[in-house]
Protein backbone atom coordinates (compact mmCIF):
# COMPACT_ATOMS: atom_id res chain seq x y z
CA UNK A 1 0.00 0.00 0.00
CA UNK A 2 3.04 2.30 0.12
CA UNK A 3 4.39 4.52 2.91
CA UNK A 4 6.56 3.47 5.83
CA UNK A 5 5.40 0.65 8.07
CA UNK A 6 7.59 -0.24 11.07
CA UNK A 7 6.85 -3.70 12.42
CA UNK A 8 10.12 -4.42 14.26
CA UNK A 9 10.11 -2.67 17.65
CA UNK A 10 12.52 -4.88 19.57
CA UNK A 11 15.28 -2.33 20.08
CA UNK A 12 14.93 0.72 17.80
CA UNK A 13 12.94 3.81 18.78
CA UNK A 14 14.04 6.66 16.48
CA UNK A 15 12.05 6.05 13.31
CA UNK A 16 13.58 7.40 10.09
CA UNK A 17 12.37 10.81 8.96
CA UNK A 18 12.69 12.50 5.59
CA UNK A 19 12.52 16.05 6.94
CA UNK A 20 13.18 18.31 9.89
CA UNK A 21 11.18 17.96 13.08
CA UNK A 22 9.42 21.29 12.40
CA UNK A 23 8.00 19.81 9.18
CA UNK A 24 6.92 16.54 10.75
CA UNK A 25 3.49 16.01 12.32
CA UNK A 26 2.38 12.77 13.99
CA UNK A 27 -1.28 11.90 14.65
CA UNK A 28 -2.64 8.97 16.67
CA UNK A 29 -6.21 7.89 15.82
CA UNK A 30 -8.27 6.27 18.58
CA UNK A 31 -11.92 5.29 18.91
CA UNK A 32 -14.42 2.46 18.82
CA UNK A 33 -14.29 -0.25 16.17
CA UNK A 34 -16.36 0.73 13.13
CA UNK A 35 -16.18 4.51 13.61
CA UNK A 36 -14.01 4.95 10.52
CA UNK A 37 -10.51 5.47 11.95
CA UNK A 38 -8.74 3.77 9.02
CA UNK A 39 -10.84 5.62 6.44
CA UNK A 40 -10.06 8.92 8.18
CA UNK A 41 -6.36 8.05 8.22
CA UNK A 42 -6.51 7.45 4.46
CA UNK A 43 -8.25 10.80 3.93
CA UNK A 44 -5.51 12.56 5.92
CA UNK A 45 -2.71 10.85 3.99
CA UNK A 46 -4.47 11.35 0.65
CA UNK A 47 -4.15 7.69 -0.34
CA UNK A 48 -5.43 4.24 0.61
CA UNK A 49 -2.65 3.39 3.05
CA UNK A 50 -4.83 1.43 5.50
CA UNK A 51 -7.41 -1.27 4.86
CA UNK A 52 -10.84 0.26 5.37
CA UNK A 53 -14.29 -1.30 5.09
CA UNK A 54 -17.40 -1.70 7.26
CA UNK A 55 -16.86 -4.42 9.85
CA UNK A 56 -18.26 -5.01 13.33
CA UNK A 57 -15.06 -6.81 14.35
CA UNK A 58 -12.65 -4.20 13.01
CA UNK A 59 -9.95 -4.41 10.34
CA UNK A 60 -7.02 -2.90 12.27
CA UNK A 61 -5.79 -5.59 14.68
CA UNK A 62 -2.64 -3.85 15.92
CA UNK A 63 -1.22 -0.33 15.90
CA UNK A 64 0.02 0.49 12.40
CA UNK A 65 1.99 3.46 11.06
CA UNK A 66 1.85 5.07 7.63
CA UNK A 67 3.67 8.16 6.40
CA UNK A 68 3.26 10.66 3.57
CA UNK A 69 5.42 13.56 2.43
CA UNK A 70 3.55 16.40 0.76
CA UNK A 71 4.98 18.52 -2.09
CA UNK A 72 5.83 21.35 0.35
CA UNK A 73 8.12 18.96 2.24
CA UNK A 74 5.86 18.41 5.25
CA UNK A 75 5.78 14.85 6.53
CA UNK A 76 2.55 13.50 8.02
CA UNK A 77 2.74 10.33 10.11
CA UNK A 78 -0.53 8.62 11.05
CA UNK A 79 -0.76 5.84 13.63
CA UNK A 80 -3.99 3.85 13.30
CA UNK A 81 -4.94 1.87 16.39
CA UNK A 82 -7.29 -1.06 16.97
CA UNK A 83 -10.40 -0.45 19.09
CA UNK A 84 -8.30 0.01 22.23
CA UNK A 85 -11.38 0.75 24.34
CA UNK A 86 -13.43 -2.28 23.32
CA UNK A 87 -14.15 -4.39 26.40
CA UNK A 88 -13.52 -7.60 24.42
CA UNK A 89 -9.79 -6.92 24.00
CA UNK A 90 -7.21 -8.60 26.22
CA UNK A 91 -5.73 -6.28 28.85
CA UNK A 92 -2.16 -7.28 28.09
CA UNK A 93 -2.73 -6.54 24.41
CA UNK A 94 -4.16 -3.09 25.20
CA UNK A 95 -1.18 -2.20 27.39
CA UNK A 96 1.35 -3.33 24.79
CA UNK A 97 -0.45 -1.40 22.02
CA UNK A 98 -0.44 1.81 24.06
CA UNK A 99 3.29 1.50 24.70
CA UNK A 100 3.77 0.64 21.03
CA UNK A 101 2.11 3.90 19.92
CA UNK A 102 4.74 5.92 21.78
CA UNK A 103 7.56 3.75 20.52
CA UNK A 104 6.34 4.43 17.00
CA UNK A 105 6.44 8.21 17.67
CA UNK A 106 9.78 8.87 19.42
CA UNK A 107 9.64 12.62 18.69
CA UNK A 108 6.19 12.89 20.26
CA UNK A 109 2.56 13.04 19.16
CA UNK A 110 1.24 16.35 17.83
CA UNK A 111 -2.46 15.47 18.06
CA UNK A 112 -4.69 12.68 19.35
CA UNK A 113 -7.64 12.32 16.96
CA UNK A 114 -10.61 10.74 18.73
CA UNK A 115 -12.93 9.43 16.02
CA UNK A 116 -16.73 9.27 16.43
CA UNK A 117 -19.35 8.49 13.80
CA UNK A 118 -22.54 10.49 13.31
CA UNK A 119 -24.12 7.28 11.94
CA UNK A 120 -24.09 5.46 15.29
CA UNK A 121 -25.45 6.26 18.74
CA UNK A 122 -22.87 7.55 21.24
CA UNK A 123 -22.20 4.60 23.57
CA UNK A 124 -21.10 3.99 27.16
CA UNK A 125 -17.99 2.42 25.67
CA UNK A 126 -17.07 5.70 23.96
CA UNK A 127 -17.88 7.68 27.10
CA UNK A 128 -15.36 5.56 29.02
CA UNK A 129 -12.77 6.00 26.25
CA UNK A 130 -11.97 9.59 27.22
CA UNK A 131 -11.52 8.50 30.85
CA UNK A 132 -9.23 5.71 29.69
CA UNK A 133 -7.19 8.18 27.64
CA UNK A 134 -6.71 10.35 30.72
CA UNK A 135 -5.67 7.33 32.78
CA UNK A 136 -3.32 6.02 30.11
CA UNK A 137 -1.68 9.30 29.10
CA UNK A 138 -2.42 11.78 31.93
CA UNK A 139 -4.49 14.99 32.07
CA UNK A 140 -2.18 16.75 29.62
CA UNK A 141 -3.49 14.57 26.77
CA UNK A 142 -6.67 16.67 26.69
CA UNK A 143 -4.62 19.65 25.46
CA UNK A 144 -3.79 17.63 22.33
CA UNK A 145 -7.20 16.06 21.77
CA UNK A 146 -9.25 16.79 18.63
CA UNK A 147 -12.64 15.13 18.03
CA UNK A 148 -13.18 13.94 14.46
CA UNK A 149 -16.75 13.13 13.36
CA UNK A 150 -17.02 10.80 10.36
CA UNK A 151 -20.05 10.31 8.13
CA UNK A 152 -20.17 13.85 6.79
CA UNK A 153 -21.77 12.46 3.63
CA UNK A 154 -24.90 11.62 5.69
CA UNK A 155 -25.64 15.27 6.45
CA UNK A 156 -28.09 17.14 4.22
CA UNK A 157 -26.22 17.89 1.01
CA UNK A 158 -28.76 20.58 0.11
CA UNK A 159 -27.68 22.69 3.07
CA UNK A 160 -25.74 25.64 1.70
CA UNK A 161 -23.57 26.04 4.80
CA UNK A 162 -22.27 22.62 5.82
CA UNK A 163 -20.76 24.04 9.05
CA UNK A 164 -24.20 25.27 10.10
CA UNK A 165 -25.63 21.87 9.19
CA UNK A 166 -22.99 20.18 11.36
CA UNK A 167 -23.69 22.50 14.30
CA UNK A 168 -27.43 21.85 13.93
CA UNK A 169 -26.75 18.11 14.03
CA UNK A 170 -24.73 18.48 17.24
CA UNK A 171 -27.47 20.61 18.74
CA UNK A 172 -30.09 17.94 18.01
CA UNK A 173 -28.18 14.70 18.56
CA UNK A 174 -25.26 15.47 20.90
CA UNK A 175 -25.75 13.81 24.34
CA UNK A 176 -24.47 15.45 27.52
CA UNK A 177 -21.55 13.03 27.85
CA UNK A 178 -20.30 13.91 24.35
CA UNK A 179 -20.79 17.61 25.09
CA UNK A 180 -18.55 17.11 28.13
CA UNK A 181 -15.84 15.54 25.96
CA UNK A 182 -16.00 18.51 23.58
CA UNK A 183 -15.78 20.87 26.54
CA UNK A 184 -12.70 19.07 27.89
CA UNK A 185 -10.91 19.48 24.56
CA UNK A 186 -11.95 23.15 24.21
CA UNK A 187 -14.58 22.30 21.56
CA UNK A 188 -11.96 21.22 19.01
CA UNK A 189 -13.90 19.26 16.41
CA UNK A 190 -13.88 18.63 12.67
CA UNK A 191 -16.22 16.85 10.26
CA UNK A 192 -14.86 14.39 7.70
CA UNK A 193 -16.52 12.95 4.62
CA UNK A 194 -14.32 9.97 3.80
CA UNK A 195 -16.42 8.99 0.76
CA UNK A 196 -16.27 12.24 -1.17
CA UNK A 197 -14.55 12.30 -4.57
CA UNK A 198 -14.55 16.10 -4.61
CA UNK A 199 -10.87 17.09 -4.43
CA UNK A 200 -11.68 20.61 -3.24
CA UNK A 201 -13.70 19.18 -0.35
CA UNK A 202 -10.92 16.69 0.45
CA UNK A 203 -8.35 19.49 0.51
CA UNK A 204 -10.55 21.77 2.63
CA UNK A 205 -11.28 19.22 5.34
CA UNK A 206 -7.58 18.32 5.61
CA UNK A 207 -6.67 22.02 5.68
CA UNK A 208 -9.14 22.60 8.54
CA UNK A 209 -7.69 19.67 10.50
CA UNK A 210 -4.05 20.69 9.96
CA UNK A 211 -4.86 24.27 10.99
CA UNK A 212 -6.44 22.99 14.19
CA UNK A 213 -3.36 20.82 14.86
CA UNK A 214 -1.15 23.89 14.51
CA UNK A 215 -3.38 25.75 16.98
CA UNK A 216 -3.00 22.85 19.40
CA UNK A 217 0.76 22.85 18.96
CA UNK A 218 1.04 26.63 19.41
CA UNK A 219 -1.09 26.55 22.56
CA UNK A 220 1.34 23.95 23.96
CA UNK A 221 4.43 26.00 23.34
CA UNK A 222 5.25 24.24 20.09
CA UNK A 223 5.96 20.99 21.93
CA UNK A 224 4.40 17.66 20.92
CA UNK A 225 2.86 15.48 23.58
CA UNK A 226 5.04 13.19 25.74
CA UNK A 227 4.18 11.77 29.16
CA UNK A 228 5.90 9.90 31.96
CA UNK A 229 5.31 6.52 30.32
CA UNK A 230 6.96 7.58 27.06
CA UNK A 231 9.86 9.27 28.83
CA UNK A 232 10.35 6.20 30.99
CA UNK A 233 10.60 4.07 27.86
CA UNK A 234 12.70 6.48 25.85
CA UNK A 235 15.26 7.39 28.55
CA UNK A 236 16.62 3.84 29.08
CA UNK A 237 16.86 3.39 25.33
CA UNK A 238 18.90 6.58 24.93
CA UNK A 239 21.08 5.67 27.87
CA UNK A 240 21.47 2.22 26.40
CA UNK A 241 22.70 3.57 23.04
CA UNK A 242 25.01 6.12 24.67
CA UNK A 243 26.44 3.43 26.84
CA UNK A 244 26.99 1.18 23.85
CA UNK A 245 28.90 3.95 22.05
CA UNK A 246 31.09 4.51 25.07
CA UNK A 247 31.76 0.82 25.42
CA UNK A 248 32.68 0.54 21.75
CA UNK A 249 35.35 3.21 22.24
CA UNK A 250 36.69 2.08 25.60
CA UNK A 251 35.92 -1.60 26.05
CA UNK A 252 35.33 -3.21 22.70
CA UNK A 253 36.00 -6.67 24.09
CA UNK A 254 33.21 -6.30 26.70
CA UNK A 255 30.58 -5.02 24.27
CA UNK A 256 28.61 -8.26 23.99
CA UNK A 257 28.28 -8.86 27.73
CA UNK A 258 27.30 -5.26 28.45
CA UNK A 259 24.81 -5.30 25.59
CA UNK A 260 23.06 -8.33 27.02
CA UNK A 261 22.98 -6.81 30.50
CA UNK A 262 21.50 -3.51 29.32
CA UNK A 263 18.99 -5.29 27.11
CA UNK A 264 17.82 -7.41 30.03
CA UNK A 265 17.51 -4.29 32.21
CA UNK A 266 15.50 -2.52 29.55
CA UNK A 267 13.23 -5.54 28.95
CA UNK A 268 12.57 -5.77 32.67
CA UNK A 269 11.65 -2.09 32.88
CA UNK A 270 9.39 -2.35 29.82
CA UNK A 271 7.66 -5.40 31.29
CA UNK A 272 7.00 -3.54 34.55
CA UNK A 273 5.61 -0.53 32.66
CA UNK A 274 3.29 -2.78 30.67
CA UNK A 275 2.17 -4.52 33.87
CA UNK A 276 1.22 -1.18 35.43
CA UNK A 277 -0.79 -0.31 32.33
CA UNK A 278 -2.60 -3.64 32.51
CA UNK A 279 -3.57 -2.95 36.13
CA UNK A 280 -5.05 0.43 35.14
CA UNK A 281 -6.96 -1.09 32.23
CA UNK A 282 -8.25 -3.96 34.39
CA UNK A 283 -9.57 -1.61 37.06
CA UNK A 284 -11.38 0.61 34.55
CA UNK A 285 -12.92 -2.35 32.73
CA UNK A 286 -14.13 -3.86 36.01
CA UNK A 287 -15.77 -0.54 36.94
CA UNK A 288 -17.43 -0.32 33.53
CA UNK A 289 -18.59 -3.95 33.71
CA UNK A 290 -20.09 -3.43 37.19
CA UNK A 291 -21.90 -0.31 36.00
CA UNK A 292 -23.37 -2.14 33.01
CA UNK A 293 -24.44 -5.04 35.24
CA UNK A 294 -26.20 -2.64 37.63
CA UNK A 295 -28.01 -1.00 34.73
CA UNK A 296 -29.02 -4.41 33.40
CA UNK A 297 -30.30 -5.47 36.83
CA UNK A 298 -32.32 -2.26 37.18
CA UNK A 299 -33.81 -2.75 33.71
CA UNK A 300 -34.77 -6.36 34.51
CA UNK A 301 -36.43 -5.22 37.76
CA UNK A 302 -38.49 -2.63 35.88
CA UNK A 303 -39.48 -5.24 33.28
CA UNK A 304 -40.49 -7.70 36.03
CA UNK A 305 -42.64 -5.07 37.77
CA UNK A 306 -44.30 -4.27 34.46
CA UNK A 307 -44.97 -7.97 33.86
CA UNK A 308 -46.54 -8.36 37.34
CA UNK A 309 -48.69 -5.26 36.80
CA UNK A 310 -49.81 -6.56 33.41
CA UNK A 311 -50.83 -9.91 34.96
CA UNK A 312 -52.73 -8.13 37.74
CA UNK A 313 -54.54 -5.94 35.21
CA UNK A 314 -55.50 -9.02 33.21
CA UNK A 315 -56.85 -10.68 36.35
CA UNK A 316 -58.83 -7.56 37.31
CA UNK A 317 -60.25 -7.34 33.79
CA UNK A 318 -61.26 -11.03 33.90
CA UNK A 319 -62.92 -10.54 37.30
CA UNK A 320 -64.79 -7.47 35.99
CA UNK A 321 -66.03 -9.44 32.97
CA UNK A 322 -67.26 -12.24 35.26
CA UNK A 323 -69.10 -9.72 37.50
CA UNK A 324 -70.74 -8.09 34.50
CA UNK A 325 -71.85 -11.49 33.20
CA UNK A 326 -73.27 -12.38 36.62
CA UNK A 327 -75.18 -9.08 36.90
CA UNK A 328 -76.50 -9.59 33.37
CA UNK A 329 -77.73 -13.08 34.23
CA UNK A 330 -79.39 -11.86 37.43
CA UNK A 331 -81.09 -9.03 35.52
CA UNK A 332 -82.35 -11.50 32.92
CA UNK A 333 -83.61 -13.80 35.67
CA UNK A 334 -85.40 -10.95 37.47
CA UNK A 335 -86.97 -9.76 34.24
CA UNK A 336 -88.26 -13.26 33.49
CA UNK A 337 -89.61 -13.62 37.03
CA UNK A 338 -91.43 -10.26 36.84
CA UNK A 339 -92.83 -11.25 33.45
CA UNK A 340 -94.17 -14.56 34.81
CA UNK A 341 -95.69 -12.85 37.85
CA UNK A 342 -97.40 -10.29 35.59
CA UNK A 343 -98.83 -13.04 33.40
CA UNK A 344 -100.07 -14.95 36.48
CA UNK A 345 -101.74 -11.82 37.87
CA UNK A 346 -103.34 -11.06 34.52
CA UNK A 347 -104.73 -14.61 34.29
CA UNK A 348 -106.06 -14.37 37.85
CA UNK A 349 -107.79 -11.09 37.10
CA UNK A 350 -109.38 -12.64 33.98
CA UNK A 351 -110.67 -15.57 36.00
CA UNK A 352 -112.08 -13.30 38.69
CA UNK A 353 -113.78 -11.14 36.09
CA UNK A 354 -115.22 -14.22 34.41
CA UNK A 355 -116.47 -15.58 37.72
CA UNK A 356 -118.19 -12.30 38.58
CA UNK A 357 -119.77 -12.23 35.15
CA UNK A 358 -121.15 -15.75 35.63
CA UNK A 359 -122.46 -14.88 39.10
CA UNK A 360 -124.42 -11.88 37.74
CA UNK A 361 -126.08 -13.97 35.06
CA UNK A 362 -127.30 -16.51 37.67
CA UNK A 363 -128.97 -13.87 39.86
CA UNK A 364 -130.93 -12.49 36.95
Amino acid sequence: MGGNIFDDYDSEFDLPSNGAADDHRTFVLVGRIGNGKSATANSILGRKAFISRSSSSGITKTAELQQTQFPDGQIITVIDTPGLFDCSLDHEFIGSEIVKCFRMAPTGVHAILMVFSIRTRFSKEEESAILSLKDFFGEKILDYLIVVFTGGDDLDEDEEDNDVNFENYLGRECPESLQEILRLCNNRKVLFDNKTKDQDKQTLQKKNLFAMVEEVLNSNGGQPYTDEIFQEIKRPAMEYRDEMERIKLQEGDKLRDMNEHMQQSFDKQLKETTRQLELNVTEKNIMLKNKLEKEKKARLEVEEKARINRIQLERDACLLRENLARVHREAQDNLARVHREAQDNLARLHREAHDRALGGCTIS
